[in-house]
Parts: C-alpha cells; structure tokens; sequence
C-alpha cells in the first residue's frame, strides 16, 4: 500500500503543532526555538506533498543540526537525551531516504519524526505536572 504523504503529513504536522500550543507557557528564547522547529518541519511537509526531494533534505537537515544547539535542551536527563536521540536519528533517515529519491522512506521517517515531537512534548509536559506544589492543583490550571 503506498501512503498518501500529505495526508499523513498533515496529520503528523497538526500532531506537532497541537503539541506544541499545548504547552506550558516558556521563557521566549524556547518558544521561538520550538516555532523555527515547527517552521522547518512544515517545510519538510511541503517537499513530501510536491516531490521536492531537495527541500526535504534541506529542511532535514536543518532539523538535525537544530537539535544539536545549546537551545534544543530543555532538560539534562538520560530521557530527554533520549528523545532528542531519537529524533535526530528520525531526521538524518528523513534527509537520507530524500536524497536516494524515496518517497515511501521519506514519508515513513517524517511520521516516526513527528511522533518523537508528540511523545518528547507529553514527556516535558509531565515534567512540568510533576513540578506542581499544590498536589490539588489541576495539571491544566494556568501557569503564572
């Protein structure tokens, strides 16, 4: 069965952007780091949807390197390597099957990519629940 890349992909990039509105208010600095992600993987959709292989390689690899910078780190601990481990290893096969022209690879590593996205912004958002001080309080109460 071949898969239609943009409507996964359009799935996948509401997955990503839900998860990120979803999330707790942040300093700006990582706001705007997690906008040039959500930029850059909305561009890697745009190549799967025309067959540009050349722009979701481009984009790829701009997500690889993103998430080697200082700004990518939210947390210092073996899960949050992890998850960024495993999306840096999403992105490069993202980069690698559009460079041997292949949709079908391309499209399958972008979804395991943005499902990365979904899982890592569920596990922050655990780790800012369980930063909670009043055990009461809603984990959906607005932060100050």
């Amino acid at each position: 069965m071949i898969i239609k890349p943009f409507i996964l992909g359009a799935i996948a990039t509401a997955a990503l952007a839900a998860g990120l509105s979803a999330q707790p208010a942040r300093p700006a600095a990582t706001r705007e780091f997690m906008r040039q992600k959500l930029e850059h993987s909305q561009r890697v959709l745009e190549g799967i949807a025309t067959e540009d292989f050349e722009l979701i390689a481009k984009q790829a690899r701009k997500l690889a390197a993103l998430s080697q910078e200082a700004g990518w780190r939210a947390f210092d601990n073996p899960d949050y390597l992890r998850h960024s481990d495993i999306f840096r290893r999403n992105a490069s096969a993202v980069a690698k099957a559009a460079a041997d022209r292949n949709l079908d690879g391309v499209t399958l590593a972008y979804v395991k990519m943005t499902m990365n996205c979904v899982e890592c912004h569920k596990f922050i958002r655990g780790k800012d629940n369980a930063r909670l001080n009043d055990p009461g309080e809603s984990p959906f109460a607005a932060r100050r």
